[in-house]
């Protein structure tokens, strides 16, 4: 049975019921389920932009939906087919099987495009197939994952948040539509030439939001009125900020920062990690290494140099607050065994960050013990998330639902800290995070790419990690810049890794050092890991280190109006070069350069021992080098039009930067 109502056309046949409803410009939001009614959760939608859409169900035939540049129909067994305003199918829905004897794929194969398998506990587990159109289609997006392929097509992707793996389920495609799957359970995602298909291992009901556009742009900025904007970017996020593992005491951190103010290096924020605490749970300074904070909040300041300290959800049962979380239900819930989450320097639960009251509680210690003495700026540490992936016996139970929340925790995280900090007068909030979900960027998240080796092959992920993370919707992201995982300043290979990797991050959204140095200091609680400053790494590299500092500064103006534009209409900072250039062909192609902004072509040096680089120069736009000239001359001596390449030195100082003429 078809028919409309509500804006909506409808289908139903038996015990499944689908949704296809306008929401938002040239796009649609498609639901469907068996239960006796529609699921009411909205996920990632914050919000439903006005549409104006027409409904076509002739009696007994195919009926048809449209709003603006998207149109989907609807046969009278319930298939799926969506077209742009040309009439190109966009998707269409893979379904094999003899209940439409009139769709020329009807099968024996008896496969469902929407299929709902019940599970025990009253769930489904989904499958939603689609008939891959185009085998050279290209798909971007989908969050972070530790993988160097920037085109996804062909590509297997889990659905769930890793420590260095964030799934934030937008795609762009290149055949001109975007597509959210609107659905925070764990699952999977194959992205395959001959099927696409997404899953959800439990779930209640399918919901995906897919919209049409004639530019990548287009299609990213109509994404953002849905799912929300990110702030707008504080003055202290365009320029350079200090970390390491650990900075184990005050004098200890106190002395970086009175370095860099002494060697006159602009620092705009530096950062205090795990373990400052007396046991976790307490979200406090352990007053035997940090006896005086207001002092030392103090003093930064007068540097101009603001702090950021680390928040875990972890909750030691040794911690002050624990017998009272326990006995208000604030910890998450544990189907049987002790109430330990993990071991981590204790046994461990987490605060249950789906419960408003929980979320509030963390936010009223961290105000109580940090907010006070005019620390803004937190680090909200997942604390190893893949913990809230797999232990079903900790994190499938909600509320008495069945509902398997992994993928949407990471956000509920940066939401309790956004609203305590909105309700503070904040306006322009940072919440760093190990992981975000579709619509984590409205609660001010800045994702990084989690611990990460020290190695060329992991920093060759990370380029695809963020230019996919700003495709995904979440222009804030960084990196730990020399990676996480060990690397040993004086080791000379190491230095020229280091030294590549910084002169990358002075493009990235947010500039930071980060990183687990080997090798480790003696004598010290909860080791720090070696020196990490960039004076830590010799003479030549702290050269270096300083040169790009100093750009990073010469491009703050420039900076904040890409952030500006990413709070306004959702536009990556980083970008790749089609989002610029989508008329290019070529542009389409190339993943190992890309925008920062509309004006600065990047290449960064991925291989040790290169010294000069090929780096195509997208057409539609004349280009001139930063710094030295390349050696090939087109024109205007310095100047080359676009659509050729070039060749162009990369000593160590230096990496290939282009200017867009």
């Amino acid at each position: 049975m078809l028919y409309s109502e509500d804006e909506k056309l409808i289908f139903r046949f038996d015990d499944h019921l689908l949704w296809i409803e306008p929401w938002g410009e040239n796009a649609f939001r498609v639901r469907a389920t068996k239960l006796s009614s529609m699921p009411t959760e909205d996920w990632a939608l914050a919000s439903r932009p006005s549409s104006q859409s027409v409904i076509e169900t002739p009696a007994g035939e195919d009926a048809s939906i449209s709003n603006g540049k998207i149109k989907a129909t609807v046969s009278s067994r319930g298939k799926v087919i969506i077209y742009d305003s040309k009439g190109k199918i966009l998707l269409e829905e893979y379904a094999r099987h003899r209940r439409d004897l009139r769709d020329p794929k009807c099968s024996a194969l008896e496969i469902e495009a929407r299929e709902l398998r019940p599970i025990l506990g009253g769930d489904y587990h989904l499958t939603m197939r689609f008939e891959s159109q185009d085998p050279k289609e290209k798909i971007f997006g989908m969050g972070q994952y530790q993988q160097p392929y920037l085109n996804l097509k062909g590509t297997e992707l889990e659905l769930a948040h890793r420590n260095s793996q964030a799934s934030v389920p937008f795609a762009i495609s290149s055949r001109g539509y975007g597509f959210l799957w609107n659905n925070p359970g764990i699952g999977r995602a194959m992205l395959g030439t001959n099927v696409m298909s997404f899953e959800a291992y439990s779930t209640r009901g399918l919901d995906y939001w897919v919209v049409a556009g004639d530019t990548p742009a287009e299609i990213e900025e109509q994404y953002a009125k849905v799912t929300g904007y990110v702030p707008m970017m504080p003055e202290y996020g365009l320029g350079f900020w200090q970390c390491k593992l650990r900075y184990w005491n005050q004098e200890q951190l106190l002395n970086v920062a009175r370095e860099y103010h002494h060697r006159q290096v602009p620092l705009d924020l530096i950062v205090i990690d795990f373990f400052h605490w007396k046991h976790q749970g307490e979200w406090s300074f352990d007053p035997e290494f940090w006896p005086d904070p207001e002092a030392m909040v103090k003093e930064l300041k007068d540097l101009k140099i603001e702090l950021m300290v680390s928040i875990w959800p972890t909750v030691e049962n040794s911690s002050e607050n624990y017998p009272e979380m326990l006995e208000r239900g604030l910890l998450i819930r544990h189907d049987r065994g002790l109430r330990v989450a993990m071991q981590c320097d204790g046994d461990i639960t987490h605060f249950d960050a789906t419960n408003p009251e929980a979320r509030e509680f963390v936010w009223g210690r961290a105000k109580n013990n940090y907010y006070k003495y005019g620390i803004k700026v937190f680090w909200l540490d997942e604390a190893e998330p893949e913990y809230s992936i797999y232990d079903f016996d900790i994190f499938r139970y909600h509320a008495g639902s069945n509902l398997q929340i992994g993928n949407i925790f990471p956000k509920e995280y940066a939401r309790g800290f956004y609203e305590g900090m909105k309700a503070e007068g904040q306006t322009n909030i940072i919440n760093l995070l190990r992981c975000a979900w579709a619509g984590s960027q409205r609660y001010g998240a800045l994702v990084w790419s989690g611990d990460i080796a020290s190695s060329w092959s992991s920093f060759r992920n990370q380029l695809a990690a963020g230019l996919n993370m700003g495709l995904a919707g979440i222009p804030w992201w960084t990196t730990d810049i020399g990676g996480f995982h060990g690397g040993n300043p004086d080791d000379p290979e190491f230095r020229e890794l280091f030294a590549r990797w910084f002169q990358w991050g002075t493009f990235c959204p947010v500039m930071r050092l980060h990183g687990d140095r080997e090798p480790k200091p003696e004598g010290q609680p909860t080791a720090s890991g070696a020196d990490n400053e960039i004076w830590s790494y010799g003479e030549e590299i702290y050269e270096i280190c300083k040169r790009f500092i100093g750009i990073r500064e010469e491009l703050r103006d420039y900076t904040r109006g890409l952030m500006k534009e990413a709070h306004e209409k959702g536009t990556p900072v980083i970008r790749t070069l089609f989002y610029e250039f989508p008329h290019d062909p070529r542009a389409w192609e190339i993943e190992t350069a890309y925008m920062f902004g509309p004006k600065y072509l990047v290449a960064p040096v991925l291989k040790p021992g290169q010294r000069k680089m090929t780096v195509y120069l997208p057409d539609g736009a004349y280009w001139t080098p930063w710094g030295k000239t390349s050696t090939a001359q087109i024109g205007i001596p310095g100047v080359h039009k676009g659509g050729t390449e070039v060749e162009i030195d990369c000593p160590i100082e230096t990496i290939p930067i282009f200017y867009r003429v």
